[in-house]
């Protein structure tokens, strides 16, 4: 219990870290600059619109700045909005002060635990569990899909494993393993079911390298894969933010969202 304090511990640090990233600030800054720009363009553009926006301004006795000086006033406001603009999108993200030295130390820690203790798979389920006419309708074809563990990558599965623990003992969710390594030949039968089902071609999915996995929840002796289910999808979000705290990348970020995937994205060996 108390290396599994730990590491929750450490993935709540990751969550809570004041970080602001690029997707959620970049696009404010192109709001207000877009508005600025234009704004501009407007009044260089069209003199009749100073005037006129002059006159509203007289009314409200507002003295807005004219000939050079609506020039001057442009210019300044172009400089003053652009740098945060550039900053932005050429650094990626923004941390604040202190933080980032303490996101490095939480990973750190996380790897610590990984190394200190291996985890054990849990024992499989009968197979029969995975052929439920309630199953095949949500997930056809996984009576091939392998689940043993052995073929997955050491790493990765001990990150997995992680996250199992973390959503059981603190969550109250017990995960099961719906696919692990996936051959090339089964990967290419599955892509040939439709882009519904995968858009990777053998070689193209991580599957193939044992470093990804499609996982799924156990209520009541029952496989329960639909996000439609509210439980379930509470379940898959705080999978997602688990095991993207332990370094996995999560499925149910994408376009094409699938919200049981995880994957470990490194050389593939």
């Amino acid at each position: 219990m108390k290396h599994l304090r730990s590491a929750h511990d450490a993935v709540c640090g990751l969550s809570r870290s004041p970080v602001l990233m690029e997707r959620t600030m970049v696009p404010v800054f192109l709001f207000l600059t877009f508005f600025c720009v234009c704004f501009v363009a407007w009044m260089l553009m069209f003199p009749h619109n100073r005037t006129a926006l002059a006159d509203v301004a007289g009314r409200l006795r507002i003295r807005l700045p004219a000939g050079r000086h609506a020039l001057l006033v442009a210019g300044l406001m172009l400089a003053v909005c652009l740098p945060p603009l550039l900053a932005l999108t050429a650094g990626g993200r923004i941390t604040l002060p202190g933080f980032e030295e303490q996101g490095r130390s939480v990973n750190v820690q996380i790897e610590a635990l990984l190394k200190g203790e291996q985890l054990v798979p849990p024992q499989p389920l009968p197979p029969a569990m995975f052929t439920t006419a309630e199953v095949e309708l949500v997930r056809p074809q996984l009576a091939g899909a392998s689940r043993n563990w052995q073929l997955l990558d050491a790493e990765f599965a001990q990150r997995l494993l992680l996250v199992f623990r973390i959503m059981r003992e603190k969550h109250g969710y017990e995960m099961v393993l719906l696919e692990g390594y996936r051959s090339p030949e089964r990967q290419n039968q599955l892509a040939a079911a439709g882009p519904h089902v995968t858009n990777a071609r053998a070689f193209q999915s991580y599957h193939q390298y044992g470093l990804a996995s499609d996982c799924a929840f156990l209520r009541e002796g029952k496989l329960l894969i639909s996000e439609k289910d509210p439980w379930a999808m509470r379940g898959y979000q705080l999978y997602g933010e688990t095991a993207e705290a332990l370094g996995l990348t999560w499925g149910g970020r994408w376009t094409m969202m699938d919200f049981g995937h995880v994957e470990l994205r490194r050389a593939r060996r």
